[in-house]
C-alpha cells in the first residue's frame, strides 16, 4: 500500500466510488486486495473454491455463535431477562443490526480494504501506521502500544473459543438424554486434547473438508430457522430499528448489561480481516452475503419466534429447535463445526505468533511450516501446547458454556474498539482523509463497541479477568523483549567499530574459503567476526556480512530480496529482506545474490553468529522485574541458527557478556 498516492473527497461521486478509488490507488492502481502470491485476480471457478474454504476457516468462529449467543442474552446472570415479545423483538433485531454494521459495515466494507500487501489482521494494521523514523514515532508509541495490545488480547480469545465451542455443542447431549450429562465434560476434554494432538500435521489435508461441513452445517441451521419462522413470521418486523429503541426503554439496565450476551453473535469478526491473506477480500465477501449472513439471521430469527411460543425452552433453545429424531444428528454437527471454529482460532493465534517474532515482539520460538505451497499454514509447537493445556484447564475450571461465556467477549471488544482506533490513523496518514471525514467514518463505530465493551464489564469479576490477565501478562512480555532487545543493541553498538577499521588490520590473516557473519548493523564490524580474528587470527577469502530485515509488509518479492555492496577485498555487506509472515531462509537468499566480484558457494561456508550471554545488572533502562523477565525469556529463545534455517554443521557461535 503506498501512502503518497491520495485521493480528493471532493472529486469523488459517491462514498462508495470514494472507498473504491482509495483502494485502486493504494494497491498502485490495481482494484482487489493485495499483491504478490495472496493477491491479484482469481478466475471464478479460483475464486467459488476460495469462497468454499473461507466458509470453513474464517466463519467457523462467528458460525457457531448461534448455540450460545441469544440464549446467553436471556439468561446472563447478571441481567436475567424476560423472554417476552418486547424482550425477543429487541434482542432479535439487536442482533440483525450487530452484525450488519460490524460485519458488513466495518470490516468488509472498510477494514478490509486496509490491507498490508494483501494480509490482515490487527499486527499488519498496526505496522501501516508504525512510522520507522522521525518526529512521528513517539506520536504512534501509544497507538502501537494498543495495537500490540489487541494482539495479546486474541490470543486470550485463541484459549476461550475452543473452550466455549466444543462445550456448547457436546451439551447438546444433554438435551436428547440426561444420562449424558456425566459424560459432557470428558467427551469434551478428549475432543480438545484430540484436536491439539493432529495440529503438527498441519490443515492442508483437514482444510479440504471443512468447506463441505460448514456448508451443511450454515444450510442446517438456517434450515432450523425457516422451520420456525413459518409459525411466527412476525419476527421479521425485527428488522426495523424501533424494537431495539423499545428494548431499551423497556427494561433499560437489563438491555444494557444484555449486550455483554449480544455481543457473542459477532464474536469472530476479527477472524475475517487476519484470514484475508489466505483467500482474499472477495471470496470472503462471496461466503457472507451468499451463505453465512443469510443462514444466521435465519436462525436468529427463528430462534426468536421459537420462543415467543416456547419461553421456557430458553436454556437449550437453539437444539430444541431440532426435531427429536434429529436432536442427535444435529448435537455430532454441530460438534464437528465447532471443532472446524476452534481450528481457525488455534491457526489464527500461530500466525499471530510467527508475526510477532517477525517483528521482534515475542522470542524466537521454533514455527515450522506445513505446507510447501501455502506459507500461512504453519504449526508452533510450544503455543499449540500452552493452548491446549489451558483449555482443558478452562473446561475443567468453568464447567459450561454459561460459566465460559462470562469470560468470553471482553477481549474481542477491546480488539475491536483498537482496530477502529488504528483503523482512524490509516484513514487520516495513509490514505489522507480529512480527519472530519474519517471521524464521521470511525466515530460512530468506536461509539458502538465501546458499548459492547461497557456491558461486558459486569463479566470481570465473573470470569472475564482471564483474558484481561492473559492480555496484560504477554503484552508486558512483549513489550519487555522489545525494549530488552533494543537495550542489548544499544549496549552492543557502543563496542562497535567501523568495518573498514577491522578489515585493515586483517589483510595478512587470509584462509580460503567462505565465511558469514550474521549481524545487523550496517558499516560495523560484528563482534563475532572481531572475537573470531582476535583468538583465531583469520579471515575468510570471501567473508559475507548478512543483515537481516524484516519488512513491515507480509511478503516481499524476490526482486527486492537482497541488496550487496563490496566494503573491501573480498568483503561484502548483503542486506536481506523478508516479510513478516515469511520464513527467513537465509541460506536459500543467499545463493541468489548476484554481485560483481562476489564468488560465493552455499555449500562451502561457515556461518558465524554472536551468542550474547545476557545478565541482569545496574544498567539504566529497565526496571529490575523487567530485566529479570528478559533474561528469561532470552534464556528461552530459539536458536538464531534454527530461526534463519542455517545447516547445525556449518555453524560457528562466537559468544558475548552483555549487561542490562
Amino acid at each position: 500500500m503506498s501512502s503518497d498516492k491520495t485521493v480528493s473527497p471532493e472529486s469523488v461521486v459517491s462514498f462508495k466510488q470514494f472507498l473504491d478509488r482509495n483502494e485502486r490507488k493504494a494497491h498502485g492502481g490495481q482494484p482487489g486486495t493485495g499483491s504478490g502470491e495472496h493477491g491479484g485476480h482469481h478466475s471464478s471457478v479460483g475464486t467459488t473454491a476460495l469462497a468454499l474454504g473461507a466458509l470453513g476457516v474464517v466463519y467457523g468462529d462467528i458460525g457457531t455463535s448461534p448455540l450460545y449467543s441469544l440464549k446467553e442474552a436471556f439468561t446472563e446472570k447478571s441481567h436475567v431477562l424476560a423472554v417476552d415479545r418486547i424482550n425477543v423483538f429487541g434482542v432479535c433485531s439487536l442482533a440483525f443490526w450487530s452484525l450488519v454494521i460490524i460485519i458488513s459495515v466495518k470490516y468488509l466494507m472498510l477494514v478490509m480494504r486496509a490491507d498490508n500487501r494483501g494480509e490482515g489482521g490487527i499486527l499488519a494494521l498496526t505496522a501501516l501506521v508504525m512510522p520507522r523514523r522521525g518526529r512521528n514515532v513517539e506520536k504512534a508509541g501509544i497507538l502501537v502500544a494498543l495495537g500490540v495490545f489487541g494482539t495479546a488480547l486474541l490470543y486470550g480469545d485463541g484459549i476461550i473459543t475452543p473452550a466455549i465451542s466444543v462445550l456448547s455443542a457436546v451439551e447438546g447431549l444433554e438435551v436428547v438424554s440426561t444420562s449424558f450429562t456425566s459424560w459432557v465434560i470428558p467427551i469434551a476434554i478428549v475432543i480438545i486434547v484430540g484436536l491439539f494432538l493432529v495440529q503438527s500435521r498441519g490443515t492442508g489435508a483437514v482444510g479440504k473438508v471443512f468447506g463441505p461441513v460448514m456448508i451443511v452445517w450454515f444450510a442446517t441451521i438456517a434450515l432450523l430457522g425457516i422451520s420456525k419462522i413459518v409459525h411466527a413470521p412476525e419476527i421479521f418486523q425485527s428488522i426495523n430499528p424501533y424494537y431495539a429503541v423499545q428494548f431499551f426503554t423497556h427494561e433499560s439496565g437489563k438491555a444494557f448489561l444484555s449486550l455483554g450476551s449480544i455481543f457473542l453473535v459477532v464474536t469472530g469478526g476479527e477472524a475475517l480481516y487476519a484470514d484475508m491473506g489466505h483467500f482474499g477480500r472477495k471470496p470472503i465477501m462471496i461466503g457472507w452475503y451468499g451463505m453465512v449472513l443469510p443462514s444466521l439471521l435465519l436462525n436468529y430469527w427463528g430462534q426468536g419466534a421459537f420462543l415467543l411460543a416456547n419461553p421456557g425452552e430458553i436454556e437449550s433453545v437453539f437444539f430444541r429447535m431440532a426435531p427429536d429424531a434429529l436432536r442427535l444428528p444435529v448435537v455430532v454437527l454441530a460438534t464437528f463445526a465447532t471443532i472446524i471454529a476452534s481450528q481457525a482460532l488455534i491457526s489464527g493465534v500461530f500466525s499471530l505468533t510467527a508475526q510477532a517474532v517477525q517483528l521482534d515482539y515475542l522470542p524466537r520460538i521454533a514455527i515450522r511450516h506445513t505446507s510447501r505451497e501455502h506459507a500461512g499454514q504453519i504449526y508452533v509447537p510450544l503455543v499449540n501446547w500452552v493452548l491446549m493445556i489451558a483449555c482443558v484447564g478452562l473446561v475443567l475450571g468453568f464447567r459450561s458454556s454459561s460459566n465460559l461465556a462470562a469470560a468470553y467477549g471482553i477481549a474481542v471488544t477491546m480488539t475491536m474498539a483498537i482496530t477502529t482506533l488504528i483503523f482512524f490513523r490509516v484513514l487520516t496518514d495513509r490514505w489522507k482523509w480529512r480527519r472530519s471525514l474519517a471521524l464521521l467514518v470511525c466515530g460512530p463505530l468506536f461509539v458502538i463497541e465501546m458499548g459492547f465493551f461497557g456491558a461486558n464489564l459486569i463479566k470481570v469479576p465473573h470470569g472475564g479477568w482471564f483474558a484481561l490477565a492473559i492480555g496484560v501478562l504477554l503484552m508486558t512480555q512483549m513489550q519487555t523483549w522489545r525494549r530488552g532487545r533494543m537495550l542489548v543493541a544499544d549496549r552492543i553498538r557502543r563496542g562497535e567499530r567501523d568495518i573498514s577499521e577491522v578489515l585493515e588490520e586483517a589483510e595478512s590473516a587470509r584462509v580460503p574459503g567462505s565465511a558469514v557473519f550474521m549481524f545487523k548493523e550496517l558499516g560495523k564490524a560484528p563482534p563475532a567476526l572481531v572475537n573470531n580474528l582476535k583468538h583465531n587470527k583469520v579471515l575468510h577469502r570471501t567473508t559475507l556480512i548478512v543483515s537481516v530485515e524484516t519488512a513491515d509488509e507480509p511478503f516481499v518479492d524476490d526482486s527486492r530480496r537482497w541488496e550487496c555492496t563490496k566494503i573491501g577485498p573480498g568483503v561484502f555487506q548483503v542486506q536481506l529482506h523478508f516479510g513478516f509472515m515469511e520464513d527467513p531462509d537465509v541460506p536459500v537468499a543467499l545463493a541468489k545474490v548476484d554481485h560483481r566480484g562476489l564468488e560465493f558457494d552455499v555449500e562451502d561456508v561457515t556461518y558465524f553468529l554472536g551468542r550474547e550471554s545476557i545478565i541482569a545488572g545496574k544498567a539504566p533502562g529497565m526496571n529490575p522485574l523487567a530485566e529479570h523477565l528478559f533474561v528469561l525469556l532470552n534464556r528461552g529463545a530459539d536458536s538464531a541458527s534454527r530461526f534463519f534455517n542455517l545447516p547445525p554443521e556449518k555453524v560457528f557461535e562466537v559468544g558475548s557478556r552483555v549487561e542490562i
